[in-house]
């Protein structure tokens, strides 16, 4: 058995915590073999609810938890971090503008990113899921300067895997027979899926997403739009934002960083925008295609990027830019 890792959840007594803890509990993100400190950070009113999760994790007899630590003092969270998952973030409430709600999360994230920067190992690798997750991303990531900004990451496999699932479903193959979808950009309704150099598993040999497809107008439509809004149409279905999808997403690229990306396949994630070869502008924090390993991302380089592409690419690193300037404004005055 090697050394337990710490590890910290936000927003923990909040829905997507709720489906995300027993998975990191059970070894199906870090691995069967490594033990866990699992700690667990929510605000003050939650924490009635947070012991209510506290016991179940204490009932589910989970032989890689060593301890369970469940606190509203950040001092306490972020002690000697190995990841940090940063799910808890201020909601959209109705008649709410984007920017107000982008004010009270760079609050949230300029503590947290502070609280990382003051507590953390300088090795922890952090993960933003809550929302606008890109814009939090950065905002912590520059409240934590000594941390490599390489180590923040942002959730968009949530998108991937939903645009990963559209494909397979139109095709009638399951899900894992779809590799190299990508999503550039935001994780809002600008983001773009792109599956120009997607493969799938037909009859057993790969092909071209368009080629097997042959309906460019569908994926050059309603494809995307249905990706791009899927969030909204699960809250209206269910009245809830997605949460058991949502933790299999934070689960899937939390495995990615650990072990590496599979062999000729690809993953987007949310990262620093510096030096990457797509014309996109430096210091934003922009969904890419990336492989993984030695707990280690790389820019894929050399895709080529068509008209159609190009714009929805630069549109959506056009909302980054806007938000990052909003949030930068009131960053300086928090």
């Amino acid at each position: 058995m090697s050394e337990p890792i710490r590890v910290l959840v936000t927003g923990a007594a909040g829905q997507i915590a709720y489906s995300l803890l027993y998975s990191i509990g059970n070894g199906s993100v870090f691995g069967k073999d490594q033990p866990i400190i699992l700690v667990l950070l929510d605000i003050t009113p939650m924490m009635g609810v947070l012991d209510g999760v506290l016991m179940e994790l204490q009932d589910c007899a989970l032989p890689l938890l060593k301890d369970v630590i469940a606190t509203d003092k950040e001092e306490v969270a972020f002690k000697d971090l190995d990841v940090a998952v940063l799910v808890g973030s201020m909601p959209r409430r109705e008649g709410m503008e984007r920017k107000d709600l982008l004010k009270a999360n760079v609050k949230i994230f300029k503590s947290q990113g502070a609280a990382l920067e003051k507590y953390a190992k300088k090795s922890v690798k952090v993960i933003v899921v809550g929302n606008p997750a890109n814009t939090n991303c950065l905002t912590a990531s520059k409240s934590a300067p000594s941390i490599p900004k390489e180590n923040f990451s942002c959730l968009t496999r949530l998108d991937h895997n939903r645009a990963k699932s559209q494909i397979a479903l139109k095709l009638g193959v399951t899900a894992d027979d779809v590799k190299n979808v990508i999503i550039w950009g935001n994780h809002s309704s600008t983001q773009y899926p792109d599956v120009n150099h997607a493969k799938v598993k037909l009859q057993g040999k790969e092909v071209g997403v368009y080629e097997a497809l042959k309906d460019d107008s569908w994926l050059k439509g309603e494809f995307i739009t249905t990706v791009q809004q899927r969030g909204a149409a699960v809250i209206k279905a269910r009245k809830l934002s997605s949460a058991m999808s949502a933790a299999k997403a934070i689960s899937d690229h939390i495995r990615d960083i650990w072990f590496g990306t599979p062999e000729g396949e690809f993953v987007s994630m949310g990262v620093i925008s510096d030096g990457n070869s797509y014309g996109i502008p430096d210091d934003l924090l922009y969904s890419f295609p990336v492989v993984i390993k030695n707990k280690t991302w790389k820019f894929v380089e050399g895709l080529p990027i068509n008209d159609f592409s190009r714009e929805k690419m630069d549109l959506t690193a056009k909302e980054l830019a806007e938000e990052k300037e909003t949030a930068f404004e009131f960053l300086s005055s928090a």
